[in-house]
Formats: structure tokens, C-alpha cells, sequence
């Protein structure tokens, strides 16, 4: 159980927010007037009030809003919590969607102090049921659900398609059999053919947002462009190529060129990372033989099944 020590907007982005003490929060968009609410997944931001404090305690001008933040919560570590937690303040419910975040341009507190703590303290959530939030609330964290939907982002890698000289056909084909499988698609991207921003973003979804499964598009063949599977072995903590030399061999009985696929799969934390071909009809065909067995794999990496064999307890 926590409370509520401060709510705070801002009018413009990439400045700080000021304590206006409470607020009406909106279903799906954010704070009324805040320059971060928006139809995407960081609505709110959240900071402990401990970790604000520590930081104070090290000499630092700060203030509630300081970081950015829009409720400073006293009683409860963020960063400790699973992305997917709720949180009840009176009839307002959010739920966290990503921890931490990149800092692109260091703030006047990291300039001045050499550190702030929003990029790795700070947490992110969507507002689920809308109300009003004032000081001294109560806030009450409900742990994600056990049975619920595992989460997938797709990455589709094509220099045209990123530049708006081709349509997009593959990405929105696996979202569709994604979602026809009970897949929970948190997010979709669209870039070009280079590999440490396809990195950044692998991390970034495996990390802060704690996508279960992310499938990538395109940028597996010869070409000297062509860089997806060393981007996926770069950030990935053990291979899983099982997977993809499946989906290779099952491809090589439909055409030759298959053998041609550099296509990996690998896992990081607790994100199964896989590469699929570029065109629609080789995804179609890799996704009806692979998502019937997927989920078992996805069982195992995250506690939800036993090991193949494993008594079941």
C-alpha cells in the first residue's frame, strides 16, 4: 500500500512539472491538460518517494516534478515491480507499461549533479479506468495476472519501406495472426536496414517494456544491408536457433531458397526473439507452422509450464 505525495503536470514536454496537487485523469490518454498524455503507452510517469528523497539527500535542487514525474508515490518501489502491475488510486486504475527510459538529451539535474534517476527509477503506465487523484490517496498494486495474454511487438527492417517508397505488407500479416492466436501486440515499428538501431530497440522492448516475444521481418538474406541476425545475436543472452532452423527446414520443403535465410532466434531476460523472413506469403507460412508449438517454449522461459518431462506439481 502506498500514497499519494505529489501530482504533477507540465504544459510542454522537456520541461519540469509543477505539484498542482490533484488531477483528472483520462481512459486511455493520460493527465487533462498534460503535455505527455496521448494515445501511446507512457500516459504517466511515476517515481518512488524514497528514490526522490536518496536523490535529495545528495545535495540536488529538486522539487515534485522535477524529473518529470507525475505522481511521486510514497511506500512503493516501482522499478521492483513487473511491467503489467496495476495500480488502484480511488476509481482511477493505471498499469504499467515500460520501467525506465532512454535520456537523449541529459536534464539540467543530470547536468548538474551527473546522474538523475527517472531513466532508471522512473516507471510508465496507462490509464485503464479514468477519475480524479489527489494528494494522500491511497494506491494499491495488483500484480499481473497469471493466465494473462502473452505480449509480442513486431519489427519490420526494409531501407524502402522506412523511407515510404514500399508498403509494409509482412508486419501487419504477423500482427494479425498474432492477435488470431491470443497474442497481446503492445507495439509495431517500422525501420531501415541498420543494425545498432535495431539493437537499441530490441533491448529496449526486451528490457524496459518486457515484451514476451518479438518477431522481426525482413533483413535476413545476403545483402550487404541485410544485418537482422547480427543485430538479434548482439543482444540476445542465449541462442534459441532450434527455432529458426525449424521454420528453415519446414521453409526448404515449399522452395530451395530457403537455404538462403541468415535468420536466428535467441532470448533475452525473458524475451524469445525470432527472426522471420521479408515477404508476406514466407511469413504466412512460417507463422502457421511455428505459433501451434510457440507457446510451450514461452511456458518454460517464464514459469508458466514445467520443463518437457518435468513432473507437474
Amino acid at each position: 500500500m502506498g500514497i499519494v505525495r505529489a501530482v504533477c503536470t507540465s504544459l510542454a514536454k522537456g520541461t519540469q512539472k509543477t505539484n498542482v496537487k490533484s488531477a483528472e485523469f483520462i481512459e486511455d490518454f493520460g493527465i487533462k491538460e498534460d503535455a505527455h498524455a496521448g494515445k501511446w503507452h507512457r500516459q504517466i510517469s511515476l517515481l518512488s518517494k524514497e528514490k526522490v528523497d536518496a536523490f535529495k539527500a545528495k545535495g540536488a535542487d529538486i522539487h515534485p516534478g522535477s524529473f518529470g514525474e507525475n505522481l511521486i508515490v510514497e511506500g512503493v518501489d516501482f522499478s521492483s515491480m513487473p511491467v503489467g502491475t496495476r495500480f488502484v488510486i480511488g476509481d482511477v486504475v493505471l498499469e504499467m507499461t515500460q520501467i525506465g527510459k532512454e535520456c537523449h538529451n541529459h536534464c539540467l539535474i543530470y547536468k548538474t549533479m551527473g546522474d538523475c534517476i527517472m531513466p532508471r527509477e522512473g516507471v510508465f503506465a496507462e490509464v485503464i479506468t479514468g477519475g480524479h487523484i489527489k494528494i494522500g490517496q491511497e494506491v494499491t498494486c495488483i500484480p499481473p495476472k497469471a493466465d494473462r495474454p502473452y505480449t509480442a511487438a513486431v519489427i519490420t527492417l526494409s531501407d524502402k519501406g522506412a523511407a515510404g517508397l514500399r508498403e509494409d505488407k509482412s508486419g501487419p500479416a504477423i500482427v494479425e495472426m498474432l492477435k488470431s492466436a491470443g497474442y497481446d501486440v503492445k507495439e509495431t515499428l517500422l525501420l531501415a536496414d541498420e543494425q545498432k538501431l535495431l539493437e537499441k530497440e530490441l533491448i529496449r522492448l526486451s528490457d524496459q517494456r518486457q515484451i514476451n516475444l518479438i518477431f522481426t521481418t525482413g533483413g535476413t538474406g545476403f545483402s550487404k544491408r541485410d544485418r537482422t541476425p547480427e543485430a538479434t545475436i548482439a543482444v540476445c543472452d542465449r541462442m534459441a536457433n532450434g527455432i529458426a532452423e525449424a521454420i528453415r527446414n519446414y521453409s526448404m520443403t515449399i522452395t530451395p531458397r530457403a537455404m538462403f535465410s541468415r535468420a536466428v532466434s535467441g532470448i533475452r531476460n525473458n524475451t524469445v526473439i525470432i527472426n522471420l523472413p521479408g515477404s508476406p506469403k514466407a511469413v504466412k507460412e512460417s507463422l502457421e507452422f511455428l505459433l501451434p508449438n510457440l507457446e510451450h517454449g514461452l511456458g518454460i522461459l517464464t514459469n508458466r509450464e514445467n520443463e518437457c518431462g518435468a513432473p507437474s506439481l
